[in-house]
């Protein structure tokens, strides 16, 4: 291990600049004009692995190709599947960022740009960690395999398939992902529980056209005063969702992980300072933590319909939408609530207006088990990379493929974040900490090592 570290020590420039090189390509995958670029992302990480000595296929997809890399396997040893994604979010208007989005700049010890934490950076830790290897030792003391994709910031339509069709190619003994937080600066985590998601969009049509509001208004319905009184009716004053059986398969948190939450080092103040606000809130009996991690939440992201120019118009508009969307906790079935949604919407729709529902995406929640051998070497690769025992946390967010994995490959995951709740993920402004990065890099290449102690049993061959 002390080639291997002088190893990362001597190359920080270089894995900075690759880093940066990456975070150079606008791949964002939900707006067209940048398909080529999301095109050249994949080609990128292809010609890296192979560059770095791994065997590397690009395979083509109806959307955006997916990268699979793997070494060599090592008998007796386990093989780990390392998932990642280089499609980005947009970026929003440049003028709401101090920096151009596509320009990384290194400012007060972070790097500034698109995907910087989501998940250019976290997932290029593993790469360069396994080129550490190969630079050093040769070889890898396990099987390394890893799947990147192009289209998770829009639902990962095509890694599924791929998922089912390559079992055999993808088979593993515990997959990796890095697209996670820590609990805080200089506070390592490991996250064992997700959040699941049901998004959607709501349209709704009134009349064939936009009307004079004082000519036609109370003589039929607006469709913009039935958005919002349909999305008010979804949750009540307690901020408890309303929709019929909604809460029918929530876990409740036991006193045991209560007490664990209430013990981790939050502070709500500095919390509410991050964020920009003055106080919390929430469904009612619950902690800030607990809502955040381990309660199902509903939250309205876009409303759009009528005028929204400069100056006044009295319209009385003929369309109106919102996208929306819950977050789930685990046991909570997407499908399920999904139904009972559209039934509830249909049921409260007023007399005059149209409405289509749209399912985008959903994914149930998920939790993984905490005593196990993969946890217990995640825990030592973490100590030696980030100088500290990792805290044990959940997470409000959803990563949709931990489920794919374990219904399609039987395994679980080790969720190991590198990043900062404050990174802007999604936002402007997003960063990463670049000792975060180089420390990642270092637990990565230890955690290589601590998993290939686990011994693997291997299945007798049938009728031997």
């Amino acid at each position: 291990m002390a080639a291997l570290e002088d190893y990362l020590e001597q190359n920080r420039e270089q894995f900075k600049a690759d880093l940066f090189e990456l975070l150079k390509i606008p791949s964002v995958s939900n707006e067209s004009k940048y398909q080529g670029d999301v095109v050249r992302a994949a080609e990128w990480m292809a010609d890296h692995f192979r560059q770095i000595g791994l065997e590397t296929t690009l395979y083509e997809t109806e959307g955006f190709p997916i990268v699979y890399a793997e070494t060599p396997p090592v008998e007796g040893a386990p093989t780990v599947l390392v998932y990642g994604h280089y499609d980005v979010q947009p970026t929003g208007p440049d003028s709401d960022w101090t920096t151009k989005p596509f320009e990384p700049d290194e400012r007060d010890g972070n790097v500034y740009a698109r995907g910087a934490t989501d998940d250019k950076g976290q997932m290029l830790t593993h790469v360069k960690s396994a080129q550490a290897w190969l630079a050093t030792a040769g070889s890898l003391p396990l099987q390394l395999k890893f799947l990147i994709e192009g289209e998770e910031e829009v639902g990962s339509q095509n890694l599924y398939p791929f998922i089912e069709e390559n079992r055999d190619l993808l088979a593993c003994d515990i997959a990796v992902i890095s697209d996670t937080s820590q609990f805080g600066p200089g506070q390592p985590a490991i996250t064992y529980g997700l959040k699941g998601i049901a998004y959607f969009e709501l349209r709704l049509t009134g009349p064939k056209q936009d009307l004079h509001s004082g000519t036609f208004g109370g003589a039929l319905m607006n469709p913009l005063n039935a958005l919002t009184e349909m999305l008010a009716a979804l949750v009540d004053e307690e901020r408890r969702v309303q929709i019929p059986g909604f809460y029918d398969d929530v876990t409740t948190l036991d006193d045991r992980e209560r007490s664990q939450l209430a013990a981790l080092p939050f502070d709500e103040q500095v919390f509410m300072e991050q964020v920009g606000v003055e106080a919390v809130n929430g469904e009612a009996g619950y902690t800030t933590l607990e809502r955040r991690w381990a309660r199902p939440t509903y939250d309205i992201h876009g409303i759009w319909g009528g005028y929204q120019e400069e100056g006044s118009k009295t319209v009385l508009p003929n369309h109106a939408g919102a996208k929306f969307s819950f977050r789930l906790v685990p046991d909570q079935d997407p499908a399920a609530i999904t139904e009972s949604l559209e039934s509830m919407l249909q049921d409260i729709c007023p007399a005059g207006i149209t409405m289509e529902l749209v399912d985008m995406h959903g994914a149930p929640g998920v939790v993984v088990p905490l005593k196990s051998d993969f946890m217990t070497a995640a825990t030592h690769a973490i100590e030696k990379g980030f100088g500290h025992s990792p805290l044990f946390i959940r997470e409000g967010g959803s990563i949709p493929v931990v489920n794919a994995l374990h219904d399609r490959l039987g395994v679980d995951t080790l969720l190991l974040g590198w990043g900062l709740d404050d990174d802007n993920t999604h936002a402007p402004n997003e960063k990463f900490s670049l000792a975060d990065y180089f420390r990642g890099i270092k637990a990565s290449t230890y955690l290589w090592q601590e998993i290939s102690k686990i011994s693997i049993e291997v299945p007798e061959d049938v009728g031997s």
